[in-house]
């Protein structure tokens, strides 16, 4: 698996902002050429779109699991599920109104507020980010401080770096740049590499490598990850069509970490990128412990805090990521489809 690298996404979204406010960008009306609406049963259903911010993984195993076992259609939802991938359109394609959702994690979302895209979190899958250094346990390396006089690969730019310099963490480390791969760390013990813990830690276990995660979480950096994202203008004018979309996700979710059989088989047929069934069931053990931490119960499943947003801009801005008078907590998300009897709601 290779890290998302969000600088190309907003990348896109600042192009395609102006190449809408001059032209319109092509974008095409669909209803010069409307198609009927798909049925189930005798029941119209709502047409949805999400894209994902990556090629199908564990990651967006509640979505799959959700269209594979028919929830989606029980919430009257027709869903087409874009796969994503190494410079995956996320705020684009929604600002344009291409598709209704979108999967990132909670730091994108306040990037891609500060450029001026106005994109809303309504779940988060995890609540514990999967950000980790992965070492070899022969490394001598037990903790962030023990990083110094060792080489990380990682993809420049990339918001949790510049947390962990705040920090000094990699005042002594010599950085170069990671192509996606775990060789170089399977092949001497003074390489750490950016990693997910439902992923990579499993393709060194593979070569006979066995290996330790310095989780981001542990140290204070720890955005929700596979979130749920719309646009305001969904969530101000079609709030129903957003809380049966979050309704059936949710229940989705709470369907894979049960049991992922169904959700795995539709992605190992989505993904034609190397995907195997072990590193499914990997990170779907990964994934239970991120997504229902601290036995947090599965009705739970995707609540979101205001002071985990807070601090999450804060850190952002105090990094220098973002501007604190373009982006306020409060506007990156919403809990009114998550919380009974309402919740946080964006003006």
């Amino acid at each position: 698996m290779i890290s998302r690298h969000p600088s190309a996404m907003l990348r896109s979204v600042f192009i395609l902002f102006g190449c809408v406010l001059i032209s319109g960008c092509g974008v095409s009306d669909s209803s010069t050429n409307p198609k009927p609406a798909p049925s189930v049963g005798g029941q119209v259903l709502k047409s949805v779109a999400v894209q994902l911010n990556w090629f199908p993984e564990s990651e967006h195993g509640g979505l799959y699991q959700a269209a594979a076992d028919g929830t989606f259609h029980s919430h009257a939802l027709h869903v087409e599920i874009r796969p994503g991938g190494r410079q995956s359109p996320v705020a684009p394609e929604l600002v344009l109104g291409r598709v209704q959702f979108a999967m990132a994690n909670a730091d994108d979302v306040v990037l891609f507020r500060n450029q001026g895209a106005d994109i809303v979190a309504v779940l988060a899958t995890m609540q514990n980010h999967p950000r980790c250094i992965l070492v070899r346990e022969d490394s001598g390396v037990k903790t962030f401080e023990d990083l110094a006089g060792k080489t990380l690969q990682r993809q420049g730019g990339r918001a949790f770096l510049e947390f962990m310099r705040s920090k000094g963490l990699l005042d002594q480390v010599k950085e170069v740049p990671y192509h996606g791969s775990v060789s170089s760390l399977v092949t001497d013990k003074d390489v750490a590499i950016q990693a997910y813990s439902f992923a990579e830690p499993l393709l060194a276990e593979q070569q006979g490598v066995e290996v330790r995660k310095l989780m981001l979480s542990d140290i204070g950096w720890n955005p929700y990850s596979s979130v749920l994202i719309t646009t305001g203008d969904m969530v101000r004018n079609q709030p129903e069509l957003v809380q049966d979309f979050v309704n059936a996700t949710r229940e989705g979710w709470q369907h894979y970490l049960a049991d992922p059989q169904e959700g795995n088989a539709a992605i190992l047929e989505a993904n034609q990128h190397g995907m195997t069934i072990e590193a499914l069931q990997f990170g779907h053990q990964e994934l239970k412990t991120l997504a229902l931490p601290d036995d947090m119960p599965p009705g739970a499943l995707g609540e979101m805090t205001v002071e985990r947003w807070q601090t999450l801009v804060s850190q952002m801005v105090q990094l220098g990521l973002v501007d604190g008078d373009k982006v306020q907590a409060s506007d990156c998300y919403t809990t009114q489809f998550t919380e009974k009897g309402g919740g946080h709601e964006i003006e």
